[in-house]
């Protein structure tokens, strides 16, 4: 039972978070490969922030981004936690994962459509020999 009383919800009856860990950046090395299977080699650093949720009901969630936003590491970690809980995961597949895959779907299929107006079609006639 929580300090709060009311077990481990807030007053307004939503599921409490715990923290696992302080959201934080840092640096990380980003490798690479010459035609993917070449030897790999130190292409540079990035900037990646890194959190770690605990729901109170014991689902654990971890969220990494490129860049120092720590609360889009925060709310991806939460998201991750909640995906993994029985009361919350559909919630998240139809109000985050769902629209994030259709957004993602719809780029790609414009991007598609821009690549193909710019396509040329090559094609070889037959030289007739006498």
């Amino acid at each position: 039972m929580s300090a709060r009383g009311e077990g481990d919800r807030n007053d307004d009856g939503r599921q409490a978070l715990r923290k696992a860990a302080i959201a934080e950046s840092g640096l990380v090395m980003v490798r690479g490969r010459i035609g993917g299977d070449g030897a790999p080699f130190n292409l540079g650093e990035a900037t990646v922030s890194r959190a770690a949720v605990r729901l109170a009901s014991g689902e654990v969630g971890f969220g990494y981004t490129l860049g120092r936003d720590r609360e889009k590491a925060r709310m991806i970690a939460l998201c991750d936690a909640m995906a993994q809980s029985d009361e919350f995961a559909a919630s998240v597949e139809a109000r985050v994962i769902a629209p994030l895959r259709a957004a993602i779907s719809a780029r790609r299929d414009r991007k598609a459509a821009e690549a193909a107006a710019t396509r040329v079609d090559f094609y070889t006639m037959v030289r007739g020999e006498g």
